[in-house]
């Protein structure tokens, strides 16, 4: 067992005081209440003191006994037990098997004489079920054997209230309400004296040893079980708490929370009642009484009395935690919740768990050190304070006092042991970053994202990067320096950026691409900063570093104009034509921004169209004088440069085509002559030059793209006359020919085409275009009678509504108002509604121009 210093034994009254040179007198009981300290001699005395408690300056306790008074009751017999009544200024003697009343100040027996007869040993019920309090109720065990009574005693008189017999001879009893703990000769029972039912404890031998019954608490006694154990038991007859070690031969006990003090021939022992361990073992010789008089311990030998004074519990608690016995001090701690004023308790127990939290953390125990923490609401500074250099030079703060710990800083704590040192750090940053978020972070935020990120930086840490793309507290200055001292430029830039200081974070960056500082954080910073500038407002330093970025990479610099985000490219906030000049310089970064301006931002200018359609055929001509092949590269520019024809009408068509004529970009030249409604032109060219005929039929299928069906024949028609021209003997183009017409029946006029077909094709090599034109001419014949039966139809349904019209009389008279006028009619001329209502011709003529003179609209089918 570890010890604690819970007591300290402080002498109350000296022997002289009591006894002077007279040996033959001892002390056989005391009783305490209040100030007033009552000693029973052998030799019949009643003796009266008044006890004063002195602290001196160093906090050491001293009391100092003054006698009032003695009495000598007369019976030559010693006094054998004193319990006071304070409620009714009484004093219980039990001398000679008699408990007296006596005056508690004057120690005189009551006028009346009032006293108990035949009691062995008595208590008081300090539970009472009474309830008057001019009255006190006295448990007695009886002269008589087996027998138990209960009286009540008040001031003047004493009442029997009940006769109890019990099993077995009584030897000690102690009461709480109703409820009796008895040690019987050869066991321990609890008795409800009101029901007579009793509950069996345990088996204890009295004639071997002095039994003890203690009441402790609301229904709850303190009992002397077999083989040195201190028992606890309830009235329901159970055991709530687990039981402690005491020697064999224990002759009192008491309890003072969250003690339990027994004691024997040589020895005062102190258990807990918490952990049940012994805590302490004070040296006392020739000892016979311990008893607890509301909280204060007092124990005697036949000559002198002595205080058992408590050391503080706050104190007690500081000394466990000084020998780094933190599990005991928060057990303890947790003991003093009931003994100490609940807004002081709380204040005292975080604190017990701040201290305890860097007692582990010392122990390098982070887990325990953590939760200890985060119980006792540590104000985070206190730990970072402890790594040299981790809080901000402008940080206010300034450590606990008294201190919660011995350190200075981490390299006193771990010694200078780096391993250590590594393990602190790391759990600080655990800790932090854990702690940040929450309510414990409010109020010194800058402090901890400050020191989080030193941490970060120190150690390399992969959430450096992490902190500052997020919501941080970081200080800019501190950070800053702390940062360039560990060469992390490339947070550098993140912090200066999350102040709202770009330009200085750019400057950066650009400094370690081109290598005028090292760090290598990121490997593609080049494209990061790209990136950066592309959803940057500032357009300053967009045009300040554009030339960089281009001269690094224009074709992915160029996305700081073509990825500028929409919203900031919808305002125009940087003029395209100032891009594209910034951009002559840059030919393939042109395209690009070109491309962006046309293809997707669908930008209907014609200036840009014509721009990019000429630098397409430039870079088209350029890649043909180098070589005749066409590589993907040419490839990929004809699709683009053909598609951009086709798809645009706002390029200036002429200016293009002079500068095709004389290449043979064959393909391109039809598409413009197309655009210009030359389609003779372009179809020669396409049959003629390029001898493509899926391109020419190509052709009519997109220019008539939106146009009439009449268009597209046109072009069909003109196509087949381009096969069919006089003196065409080529076989693949009378071919073509036929596939066209059989291919394609629907977009040709039947008529027509049998007109311009040569007379020798047989019927069955365009049996298909025949079929379809047949078909064709079928269901248009046949929709157009649907139609004409459908008009027909609605038709006859008008007449119909007219006839009905007409069928009903119309009486008008000069009571008859005009419904948009309401005025009579003068003459038999008027406008008939639907609705039945009636109207002059003129106001009905009005109406019509201006339909919301009145509620009716009238209908088309008005009839006069």
């Amino acid at each position: 067992t570890m010890s604690v210093k819970a007591f300290k034994l402080v002498s109350a009254v000296e022997r002289e005081m009591l006894m002077g040179d007279k040996n033959y007198i001892n002390i056989e009981c005391i009783e305490c209440c209040g100030k007033n300290l009552y000693i029973g001699t052998n030799d019949c005395f009643i003796y009266h003191f008044l006890l004063d408690e002195k602290v001196s300056t160093a906090g050491k306790i001293t009391f100092a006994a003054t006698k009032q008074l003695h009495k000598y009751l007369g019976l030559k017999k010693p006094v054998s037990e004193l319990k006071a009544a304070s409620a009714l200024t009484r004093l219980l003697v039990l001398c000679d098997n008699t408990i007296t009343l006596v005056n508690m100040i004057n120690l005189e027996p009551v006028p009346t004489g009032a006293r108990i007869k035949g009691a062995v040993t008595f208590t008081l019920n300090e539970n009472p079920v009474s309830g008057d309090p001019f009255c006190v109720e006295v448990c007695i065990i009886s002269v008589k054997r087996r027998t138990i009574q209960m009286f009540m005693v008040f001031e003047d008189r004493v009442q029997i209230v009940k006769e109890v017999f019990t099993p077995e001879q009584p030897c000690a009893v102690a009461v709480d309400g109703y409820y009796l703990c008895l040690a019987l000769t050869t066991q321990y029972i609890i008795l409800n004296y009101n029901t007579g039912v009793s509950q069996d404890l345990f088996p204890y031998c009295s004639d071997e040893k002095r039994p003890i019954v203690k009441r402790i608490g609301r229904q709850e006694f303190l009992l002397a079980g077999p083989g040195g154990l201190g028992m606890f038991a309830t009235v329901d007859g159970i055991s709530q708490r687990a039981p402690v070690h005491w020697s064999e031969n224990v002759i009192g006990a008491a309890l003072c929370f969250p003690y339990v003090v027994a004691l024997d021939d040589e020895f005062i022992t102190v258990h807990s009642m918490l952990d049940q361990q012994q805590k302490q073992t004070l040296p006392f010789k020739e000892g016979h009484i311990l008893q607890d008089f509301e909280g204060k311990v007092i124990v005697a030998t036949n000559k002198g009395v002595y205080i058992l004074v408590p050391l503080p519990l706050e104190k007690q608690i500081q000394d466990l935690l000084a020998s780094h016995r933190v599990e005991e001090a928060l057990v303890l701690a947790k003991g003093a919740r009931r003994n100490i004023p609940k807004e002081k308790f709380q204040v005292m127990y975080k604190r017990i768990l701040q201290q305890a939290g860097f007692i582990q953390f010392a122990q390098l125990q982070f887990l325990e050190a953590k939760e200890l923490f985060r119980s006792g609401q540590l104000d985070v500074r206190e730990l970072i304070s402890l790594y040299p250099f981790l809080l901000p030079t402008s940080s206010s703060f300034i450590r606990s006092h008294p201190p919660l710990h011995e350190y200075a800083d981490l390299n006193q704590l771990t010694q200078g042991d780096q391993e250590k040192m590594t393990k602190c750090k790391r759990f600080l940053m655990s800790y932090l970053n854990e702690v940040r978020s929450t309510e414990v972070a409010n109020g010194y935020k800058e402090d901890i994202d400050t020191a989080l990120l030193k941490l970060y930086a120190e150690a390399n840490h992969e959430s450096l990067l992490d902190l500052l793309v997020s919501e941080n507290f970081c200080l800019l200055t501190d950070s800053a320096a702390w940062l360039e001292k560990h060469k992390k430029y490339f947070a550098l830039g993140l912090l200066y950026h999350y102040n709202s200081q770009d330009a200085a974070a750019l400057q950066l960056w650009v400094k370690i691409v081109d290598g005028d500082i090292q760090d290598s954080t990121r490997s593609d910073l080049y494209e990061y900063i790209v990136d950066f500038l592309t959803f940057c407002s500032d357009q300053e330093l967009v045009w300040k570093y554009s030339e960089w970025i281009l001269q690094k990479d224009e074709e992915v610099g160029v996305q700081i104009f073509t990825k500028r985000p929409l919203e900031e490219q919808e305002k125009n906030n940087i003029n395209p034509d100032d891009i594209i000049s910034c951009l002559n310089k840059y030919p393939k970064a042109r395209v690009k921004y070109l491309e962006h301006l046309v293809l997707e931002r669908k930008f209907q200018k014609e200036k840009y169209h014509t721009h990019l359609a000429v630098l397409y055929l430039e870079e088209i001509l350029q890649l043909k004088s180098v070589t005749t092949d066409n590589c993907t590269e040419t490839t990929e520019l004809l699709l683009k440069f053909r598609s951009l024809l086709q798809k645009s009408d706002l390029y200036r068509i002429r200016f293009i085509l002079d500068k095709i004529q004389g290449t043979d970009l064959h393909m391109e030249s039809a598409i413009l002559y197309g655009k210009l409604e030359e389609h003779e032109k372009a179809l020669h060219i396409l049959v003629h030059e390029l001898k493509d005929f899926h391109a020419a039929e190509e052709y009519c299928m997109w220019n008539s793209e939106s146009r009439d069906l009449q268009y597209r024949q046109r072009l069909f028609h003109m196509l087949l006359s381009v096969y069919l021209a006089p003196g065409t003997s080529d076989c693949a183009l009378v071919m073509a020919a036929v596939d066209l017409l059989n291919n394609h029946a629907a977009e040709f006029d039947a008529g027509l085409v049998l007109q311009v077909v040569p007379e020798s094709w047989s019927v069955q090599l365009l049996s298909p275009f025949l079929a379809g034109a047949v078909r064709q001419s079928i269901h248009t014949k046949r929709m157009t009678q649907v139609a004409l039966g459908l008009a027909q139809a609605e038709n006859l349904i008008y007449k119909h509504e007219k006839v009905k019209l007409k069928g009903a009389p119309i009486l008008l008279s000069d009571k008859k108002v005009c419904q948009v006028c309401q005025n009579p009619f003068c003459e038999p001329v008027f406008v008939r509604y639907p609705n039945g209502s009636v109207a002059h011709t003129h106001c009905a003529a009005n109406r019509q121009l201006n339909s919301n003179v009145t509620h009716h609209s009238p209908s088309s089918s008005n009839q006069t």
